[in-house]
């Protein structure tokens, strides 16, 4: 059975962005930029892939569906690309967005953890929830695997990594990473 993978950015005070959607305040190295476009490739949108000097097919190694929210996907949107990830199945969770005129972006308004649910199911590599924390918080219970990028920087404020119900749940690390801007990956399980 397929894994949800929630993989994102964390600072040290639990934000995924700032307040107007930033991430751009993140310390990120080259030696980390570099890693995380040969681990995993497919988190590059493919718009940007010939930016950073990679091969726009290059080949998905750990997904290939992505699921985001509104808030997620409103950055490509706002520079004209409806298909941020053309190298993979799309979902955007939005009860506000209405209908992309692209065939290759499904926005679902509602229940995404049937939606979720459902794609388990299917074959194939895992799917990436790329964010954001609103959406991570209703689909809590169908994450399977935490991938945090743990940046050393304060936000103060934002978008959470989790926002909605309290519900504790157990993650376990399963292995750490350290980058010389002092960023870590961490990987975790479910307990």
């Amino acid at each position: 059975m397929r894994k949800l993978v929630y993989y994102v950015g964390v600072s040290l005070d639990g934000y995924i962005a700032g307040p107007g959607g930033e991430f751009d305040f993140y310390p990120l190295s080259a030696e980390m930029a570099a890693w995380i476009n040969d681990r995993y490739p497919e988190a590059v949108p493919t718009h940007i892939r010939r930016h950073l000097g990679m091969d726009v097919h290059t080949p998905n190694r750990q997904w290939d569906t992505v699921i985001m929210g509104r808030g997620t996907y409103e950055p490509a949107l706002s520079v004209g690309v409806t298909s941020p990830y053309a190298h993979m199945r799309q979902y955007v969770v939005s009860t506000t967005l209405g209908a992309v005129d692209d065939p290759a972006i499904a926005v679902v308004a509602d229940n995404p953890v049937a939606l979720v649910r459902r794609l388990k199911a299917e074959e194939g590599r895992d799917i990436w929830l790329c964010g954001g924390g609103k959406l991570a918080g209703a689909l809590i219970d169908e994450i399977d695997e935490l991938i945090i990028k743990s940046y050393p920087v304060l936000a103060g404020n934002g978008v959470r990594a989790f926002t909605g119900a309290f519900r504790p749940t157990l993650f376990t690390p399963a292995r750490r990473r350290d980058f010389d801007s002092g960023a870590q990956v961490t990987w975790f399980t479910r307990a």
